[in-house]
């Protein structure tokens, strides 16, 4: 009797997944304005994986909030695997600064697959008077209360950045939240913002164009990209400084374990092919496919724990 039960079992859960995923375009919801760093990499990224699964992939932006509307939207969603989130240290940080932002980054999501891990970079106007990271520390610190940094939103690693770089450098500084990443950089060329620290896909070809300049990037070494750029952590001798950010796609909870294998694959596959790494590369990330679901799943728990200590060494606050 039991093994009749079993198998009954057995052969309902198999029923239950469809066999033919995917069978209607996917949906990649991005917490990103259209044409920021973020978005052109996940279009770039689904134009291969609609190669690669034989289905459309669209991109959804979803701004606001941080990156919150995006995930509730995601967390909301049926857990089919046709909606999925592009998700990111930003979400962690966001639960961190404000607890009731009304989803769960660990609780409510299924990671599939890292996509890529870059630093943020701390840029000012090309015409700004300050040239160095210690040129803004000495500025701030000079006028209380005068100094500003941008960001996409509370919460962001943006806002994270600004707030580490304060504490470490004992200074104050107003924190600007915009709407998105596009607009951290029209803030910046306008002079509405003394700094900020986009991530390194929006940040780099601004740099390139001479339009902004670089005075550090926040990962644990120098970038290929920005040789000459100190990194912070040289310069505040902090590893609390190290700050990189990751994008990575996460399915709604309880979705398959066999579309998530399946969604893994077509992201591993994809960020295999050699003109797609060439144009994450030339973002300034480094593309980092997870060697499973479960793997990136474990990646994101430690990850939480690390930016839980960031927030609370920075004293950021929501709101």
């Amino acid at each position: 009797m039991r093994s009749a039960v079993a198998f009954l079992l057995l052969a309902v859960t198999a029923s239950a997944f469809p066999q033919n995923y995917p069978s209607k375009p996917l949906r990649i919801v991005i917490p990103a304005a259209p044409g920021g760093g973020p978005d052109v990499l996940t279009r770039q990224l689904g134009q291969k994986l609609a190669e690669l699964l034989g289905q459309p992939v669209v991109v959804e932006n979803k701004v606001g909030a941080g990156g919150a509307l995006a995930a509730q939207y995601v967390a909301q969603s049926a857990p089919d695997g046709y909606t999925v989130l592009l998700g990111s240290n930003i979400h962690l940080i966001q639960k961190h600064l404000t607890p009731a932002v009304g989803f769960d980054p660990i609780g409510d999501f299924a990671p599939v697959s890292n996509l890529l891990s870059s630093p943020t970079v701390m840029l000012v106007r090309a015409d700004h008077s300050a040239r160095t990271v210690r040129d803004i520390i000495a500025s701030a610190r000079q006028s209380p209360g005068r100094m500003n940094y941008g960001s996409g939103g509370v919460g962001t690693s943006a806002h994270l950045a600004g707030a580490t770089l304060a504490a470490l450098g004992g200074f104050k500084a107003e924190h600007i939240p915009h709407k998105g990443t596009v607009e951290i950089i029209l803030s910046l060329l306008r002079g509405d913002t003394d700094f900020a620290f986009p991530v390194s896909s929006t940040a780099i070809p601004q740099v390139k164009s001479g339009k902004l300049r670089a005075l550090a990037t926040t990962g644990a070494r120098r970038m290929a990209e920005l040789p000459d750029v100190p990194t912070l952590a040289e310069l505040m001798k902090s590893e609390l400084a190290v700050q990189e950010s990751w994008f990575g796609i996460w399915a709604p909870a309880k979705t398959p374990p066999e579309i998530l294998k399946t969604l893994h694959a077509g992201i591993v596959k994809a960020l295999a092919d050699p003109q797609l790494r060439q144009q994450f590369e030339a973002s300034g990330g480094v593309p980092s496919p997870s060697e499973s679901p479960a793997a990136f799943a474990a990646f994101v728990r430690s990850e939480n724990l690390k930016w839980a200590e960031i927030v609370k060494l920075s004293a950021a606050k929501a709101g």
